[in-house]
């Protein structure tokens, strides 16, 4: 306002008002606009907003002001209404109290010359109240005994270009029963209230309270019939609208008068600091924090804000970057003007600064400075820069701020703040001002730079710990999902594997570890090679739990690192489902710990979800796993997965699952679309928690790629027993590998013999390698040694190891089967 006197009337003297050659004759009635000039709404409609987004995560913005627009009418129903749309459950209390900690609330915030003043004016005029505000005020004019002194109230008017609209206006004036021409409207907002109401034809009285930024210039407070700085001038104001002098009890009052305009300003940057302290910092999301200070410049001080940022910044990381002509990305812009015509670059393009630009100089300097355009500095930046100077030329630009966007001693970026259509330019004081909330940004900006660093590392040591490439397998065709959590709290720990066993039998496991961020994704790693070592000897599924929930214990029971002040996070809760199908017997053996069960997808696209026994999830310890056999036709689906895909906020486990089951049922032609079309129908955006989803057709291998012989505990059956694999192997084409098979044979066969009890079976199995097993009913593990010279034993499995690709033992519930396996 630089400088400009403006009075506070508190008089039936003419002392006070600011006339600007108003209109006079009659008045009958008097409007007012609620917001600003007895309550303030618009902090409960944010407070909502803030506590809506809290409480139910994303949602659709479209549909929360649609809501707010369709209930608002509806005074206390309008918590009740968002409750039971947004929040599961609907409680409406938990709302409620939400709000409460982010709105001060309008019946706290009843200004003190309302209720005196209001009084005197029902004595002389018809009062009215018309506002876009929420219907709790229509209450709180109730409590405070205000209602009463209104002839028409009218909330929730229409929205238009101005608001209230001018239908709105209509309404109150038949409410009322008088003439706009005899009307006065007093409001606080120049755009909404005194142009609207001018159209409505109305007179116009403004009140000056300073909650309105930015400030008005003289040629905006001259559109209104009068300025005033607090209620209590309104009765002279009125009364010389009218022609007349001043209603004899406003002289019982005394004359003041004050320059308000430090005042003023003071009130403007407090707006400005609440506003930047609300809405900064909402999201850990570099790009939208940017444009939420664009958007906090432009509401209160600035005709246009724009924020260019280091490229390494948006990459997780930072850089001083070159400051003689550096070269930033433009991040976000805002403007007055639709689609930000003053700016020289787009966003997402890199904008590069001269070096005599104010640019350049703010980051060399590490402090905000404000420029005019006719500064000698300025032109000679313009004068090497005549794209920016047409720029400038054109939208008459009068004075910028360049602010460094600096956070824990690293420089992120630049914020430009200009005017062009506020007359007053920038100052001292709005320097300080743009430094206070561009700090404010910095560390918002700079706190998601590092959320989103860890992210990408969490995110990044999870996929280097999760299986590669697919695995080629004779047993399944499998199909594979991973999707990271995108919440705040971080990449968890889930994990799967498909395992080749012996037998041409494949292991499926999918586990999740409790917790979210590098730790769980570590430990995630940890639990994951050690049920991969496990499974590649060949431990049954509920053996296989027992020794990770042993491990779990001992991992929750290590002691910190020396000299790490990190808390250690327990594992206990981890679960884990394995289950390992043969294809020769198309027979599935499956345990879980606290995970939730497989589904089973048949052949013809029927779903079951099998009893499957659960066990405690791992790390409890003391209690037993049990394992479940099925026999699965050939064709059918195992499906594995991990909570956070059925699981979600609004949705419970069991409504989860049941959704997952149509999901997954039909028959399957691919199984990569099918995953597509389940992750789709249960997550089709964002992603609170890590979530796995395996598909595992079945294969059965035909009898033909199969021989099986008993074999009697005699030495004199190892003759036999070349003779029966020479002869298969012949049969099968693979004549190149008699001689090392009958070798490999011989010897697993002897030993079976010599050291074993019968029963006693040899199988061959062909398939993308020749498999050759020795089963017996004895427990004992076989060892490889190396024989001295004069030792007529112990070469047996040394030879059988270096003929073949890989050998082990594995044990069954009668006995155990010593394998070999060669490429073919």
């Amino acid at each position: 306002m630089s400088g400009r006197l403006i009075v506070d009337v508190d008089t039936a003297t003419d002392h006070g008002v600011h006339h600007t050659g108003a209109r006079t004759g009659r008045v009958d009635a008097v409007v007012f606009d609620i917001g600003g000039s007895i309550y303030d709404d618009e902090r409960f409609v944010e407070a909502l907003y803030r506590a809506v987004h809290e409480l139910a995560g994303e949602f659709d913005e479209s549909e929360f002001w649609s809501l707010y627009e369709a209930e608002r009418k509806g005074g206390a129903g309008l918590r009740t209404a968002f409750a039971r749309r947004f929040l599961p459950g609907g409680d409406v209390s938990v709302l409620r109290a939400r709000i409460a900690r982010h709105w001060a609330y309008p019946v706290e915030s009843l200004y003190p010359d309302v209720a005196p003043v209001l009084h005197a004016l029902a004595v002389d005029y018809r009062l009215g109240i018309l506002s876009n505000s929420p219907p709790q005020v229509r209450d709180a004019l109730r409590r405070d005994g205000l209602a009463p002194l209104f002839d028409a109230i009218v909330l929730g008017g229409q929205d238009s270009a101005e608001k209230p609209a001018e239908e709105a206006f209509r309404t109150v004036l038949q409410q009322l029963g008088v003439a706009a021409e005899h009307t006065v409207h007093v409001g606080n907002r120049l755009d909404a209230d005194v142009r609207g109401a001018r159209r409505a034809g109305l007179r116009a009285v403004w009140m000056l309270r300073g909650e309105a930024p930015p400030a008005p210039g003289r040629d905006d407070l001259a559109q209104a019939d009068a300025v005033i700085t607090s209620l209590s001038g309104l009765p002279v104001a009125l009364s010389r609208l009218a022609g007349h002098t001043p209603p004899q009890r406003a002289c019982r009052t005394t004359v003041s008068a004050l320059d308000i305009t430090g005042q003023y300003r003071t009130r403007q940057r407090l707006a400005v600091m609440n506003a930047a302290s609300v809405r900064l910092g909402t999201s850990l999301d570099v790009t939208e924090t940017a444009r939420e200070l664009t958007r906090v410049a432009i509401g209160h001080f600035s005709d246009f804000a724009a924020v260019d940022l280091f490229e390494d910044v948006l990459r997780s990381g930072a850089s001083p970057g070159r400051h003689d002509e550096p070269a930033l990305l433009r991040v976000a812009q805002d403007s007055v003007l639709k689609e930000c015509p003053e700016s020289a670059v787009r966003p997402g393009q890199v904008s590069r600064h001269h070096p005599l630009s104010p640019v350049t100089q703010a980051l060399t300097a590490d402090t905000p400075s404000v420029h005019w355009t006719d500064d000698r500095d300025v032109r000679r930046w313009l004068d090497a820069d005549p794209h920016h100077a047409e720029i400038l030329r054109v939208h008459r630009v009068h004075s910028l701020i360049t602010a460094p966007l600096l956070a824990r001693g690293t420089r992120l970026g630049v914020v430009h703040y200009i005017r062009h259509r506020t007359p007053d330019a920038f100052d001292t004081d709005d320097v300080q001002l743009a430094q206070e909330i561009t700090t404010r940004a910095a560390l918002a900006i700079d706190n998601a730079r590092r959320y989103a660093r860890e992210h990408d590392t969490s995110l990044a040591l999870q996929h280097s710990l999760l299986p590669r490439h697919d695995a080629r397998l004779s047993a399944a065709d499998v199909a594979t999902r991973y999707i990271p959590a995108e919440s705040t709290a971080g990449v968890g720990g889930d994990w799967f594997d498909v395992i080749p066993l012996s037998g041409a039998r494949v292991g499926l496991m999918v586990g999740d570890v409790v917790g979210h961020g590098i730790e769980a994704s570590a430990t995630m790693g940890r639990l994951r090679t050690a049920a991969l070592t496990l499974a590649d000897i060949d431990v049954p599924p509920d053996e296989l739990l027992t020794h990770l929930d042993d491990l779990v214990l001992r991992l929750d029971g290590e002691p910190a690192a020396h000299g790490t002040s990190a808390q250690h996070t327990p594992v206990a809760g981890a679960t884990c489902l394995y289950a390992v199908y043969d294809p020769v017997s198309r027979y599935c053996t499956m345990a879980r710990a606290g995970h939730p069960p497989p589904a089973i997808i048949s052949p013809d696209g029927a779903v079951l979800f099998p009893d499957l026994p659960n066990g405690p999830p791992l790390g409890v310890g003391g209690l037993p796993f049990e394992s479940t056999g099925l026999e699965l036709p050939r064709g059918s689906i195992i499906a594995l997965y991990t909570d956070g895909l059925p699981h979600s906020v609004g949705r419970d486990l069991d409504d989860g699952l049941r959704l997952l089951g149509d999901l997954l049922s039909g028959p399957v032609t691919s199984l990569e679309s099918r995953c597509d079309d389940v992750l789709r129908g249960l997550s089709p955006g964002n992603h609170e928690d890590d979530a796995v989803l395996l598909l595992a057709r079945t294969r059965a291998l035909s009898a033909s790629s199969v021989a099986t012989w008993d074999v009697a505990a005699d030495p004199a059956e190892v003759s036999r027993v070349r003779h029966l694999v020479t002869e298969r192997l012949s049969r099968w084409g693979l004549e190149d590998l008699s001689f090392t098979t009958e070798l490999v044979a011989s010897e697993l066969v002897t030993n079976a013999i010599r050291y074993a009890r019968p029963p006693l079976t040899l199988r061959l199995i062909r398939d993308t390698v020749l498999m050759c097993e020795v089963s017996d009913a004895s427990s004992t593990t076989p060892h490889r040694k190396r024989s001295r010279a004069l030792d007529e034993s112990g070469r047996g499995l040394l030879l059988v190891a270096q003929l073949t690709r890989r050998w082990g033992t594995r044990y069954t519930p009668s006995g155990k089967t010593v394998w070999a396996e060669q490429e073919i």
